[in-house]
C-alpha cells in the first residue's frame, strides 16, 4: 500500500513538472516515471558513434577521422574533415565525407580503393573526435553556456568545461541530465558526491544533452522533480 501511494505521489509531482515545463499551458503532457541505473543513449548517436558501434551518426565538419585499410599500413591516416565536409586520402584524393554515416563512408572508400588500386580492400573508419557536437550547461556552474565536446565525455568532464560548480550555491544532489531518447524527452538526477566517490558511475554525455545544476534551496519545477526521484531516477514525458 505504501509503495502504491509513493508511486501515486511521484506521478502527481511529475505531472506538475511537465505542466511547468510546457509553460503552464492548458495542454498537459502525460508523464511516466521510470527508475534505472543508466541513461540510455540518445536517438542520434552523435557522441557515441564508433564507441558503441552506432551506425546513425553522420560525420560533420571538423570531426577527426581515423581511417585504416587492413593489411596496408601506408594508407592508414588520421584526417580532419574540412569546413566543406571533405577529406584528402592517399591514392584516391579528395572525398566528400560530411553527411555520411560511418558504414557509408567505409563502403565508399572501399569502392574507390578497389577501382584500380587494391583487391577487396577492407576499410575501417573511427571517429576519434566529435568536434561538431555541443552540450548545454545551465544553472549553478561558474560559466553557463554551450560547449563543444570532442570524443568520449563524462558528466564530470562536462561540468569542468564550465569551470566547475558555483560552490556557494550549487546543490550537489541536484544535477539533472536531459536528452532525447526514442522520440521522448528523458532526464536523470545525479548526486555529484556519489559520482565522485564512485558509488554511481560517471555517465557519458552526448551531443545536444542539457545539464542543469540546481541551486540549493530553490523552489523551481526542477526541485520538485529532484525530490520525487531516488538516488538516480529517470523520467520521460511524451511529446
Amino acid at each position: 500500500m505504501r509503495n502504491w501511494m509513493r508511486f501515486f505521489l511521484i506521478t502527481v509531482l511529475l505531472s506538475l513538472l511537465a505542466a511547468c515545463a510546457s509553460g503552464g499551458s492548458a495542454k498537459r503532457m502525460p508523464v511516466n516515471a521510470v527508475a534505472g541505473d543508466e541513461m540510455p543513449a540518445p536517438d542520434t548517436t552523435a557522441a557515441s558513434g564508433a564507441y558503441k558501434g552506432g551506425t546513425d551518426y553522420r560525420i560533420g565538419s571538423q570531426d577527426l577521422l581515423e581511417i585504416s585499410v587492413f593489411g596496408v599500413e601506408d594508407l592508414d591516416k588520421e584526417v580532419r574533415v574540412n569546413s566543406n565536409g571533405q577529406i584528402s586520402l592517399p591514392l584516391i584524393g579528395i572525398v566528400m565525407a560530411g553527411g555520411m554515416t560511418i558504414p557509408e563512408l567505409e563502403a565508399d572508400l572501399g569502392k574507390r580503393y578497389a577501382d584500380g588500386f587494391l583487391q577487396n580492400p577492407q576499410v575501417s573508419v573511427f571517429v576519434k573526435e566529435y568536434t561538431s557536437q555541443r552540450i548545454t550547461l545551465e544553472g549553478a556552474v561558474k560559466k553557463p553556456g554551450i560547449y563543444p565536446i570532442t570524443g568520449k565525455t563524462t558528466l564530470l568532464q562536462a561540468i569542468a568545461l564550465a569551470e566547475g560548480l558555483n560552490d556557494q550555491i550549487a546543490d550537489l544532489g541536484g544535477i539533472i541530465l536531459m536528452r532525447q531518447v526514442s522520440g521522448k524527452r528523458m532526464a536523470a538526477v545525479f548526486d555529484l558526491r556519489e559520482v565522485r566517490r564512485g558509488v554511481v558511475a560517471d555517465p557519458q554525455v552526448y551531443g545536444d544533452d542539457i545539464i542543469v545544476v540546481e541551486t540549493s534551496g530553490s523552489k523551481s519545477a526542477y526541485r520538485r522533480f529532484i525530490e520525487s526521484m531516488p538516488a538516480i531516477g529517470v523520467f520521460r514525458w511524451f511529446m
